[in-house]
């Protein structure tokens, strides 16, 4: 094979470069802070499991979101694992289900609920305040039930979220109608935040009797750069 001429060789240099800024686009730049309060995690369990059941709130979302076999979830933010073993349970054996969460005492917790119910094959990931550090093209599912407005930065988050969502994947989220002080998020504030990154909802549905909503959002093809994202007002 010949010498590759030097006008193409530079060519090719500033292509690759340039796909490698395009790829850690996310990593450039400081990601603009939430315009609202970022509610405290004080709880890995929302309510008591018992009246969750009671209205129905894992049989509702799940079945608005089709959770079936083979499909690959996460369930970020997981926490006791409420929704965790009741995935486990509707996947099936050998699932691909991801359990995540910031606290690294509420995932030695589930661990030991996983162990003690016999869920096996559930991959718990010790993510970042600002990075869910799940698997590259790994999820056609994430769900966060009553996370969201603890969520430190979301746009940096959901920015480091979209190289882990498979093609054709979404985003579901579980939260109730109150200011994100009060442990909840306005529905037309998660809308805002998450268009700010290029997200966009597909779904939106109450399940009540249970609280709160199910809003379910798709990923766009690339998020925004830091410096274009402008932050949402409560």
């Amino acid at each position: 094979m010949g010498l590759m001429p030097r006008t193409r060789l530079l060519a090719v240099v500033l292509l690759t470069a340039g796909l490698g800024w395009a790829a850690t686009a996310a990593d450039t730049g400081t990601f603009p802070s939430p315009d609202r309060p970022v509610a405290m995690i004080i709880s890995p369990a929302y309510s008591n499991e018992e009246t969750r059941d009671q209205h129905g709130e894992a049989e509702r979302v799940m079945d608005r979101l089709g959770i079936r076999r083979g499909m690959r979830v996460a369930d970020i933010g997981a926490g006791d694992g409420y929704y965790t073993v009741r995935l486990a349970r509707r996947l099936g054996a050998g699932a691909t289900l991801y359990a995540e969460d910031v606290n690294g005492k509420y995932l030695e917790r589930l661990r030991r609920r996983l162990r003690r119910e016999e869920l096996s094959g559930v991959k718990v990931i010790h993510g970042q305040p600002r990075d869910p550090k799940l698997p590259r093209g790994a999820v056609d599912l994430a769900i966060l039930a009553h996370v969201y407005h603890e969520i430190e930065n979301p746009y940096e988050f959901f920015s480091r979220l979209r190289p882990s969502l498979a093609p054709g994947a979404r985003v579901a989220i579980v939260d109730v109608d109150k200011s994100t002080g009060e442990h909840g998020t306005p529905p037309a504030l998660l809308r805002c935040e998450l268009a700010a990154v290029g997200y966009r909802q597909v779904d939106f549905t109450s399940i009540a009797p249970a609280d709160g909503y199910l809003a379910v959002f798709v990923p766009p093809a690339t998020p925004p750069g830091p410096a274009a994202i402008v932050p949402c007002r409560q």
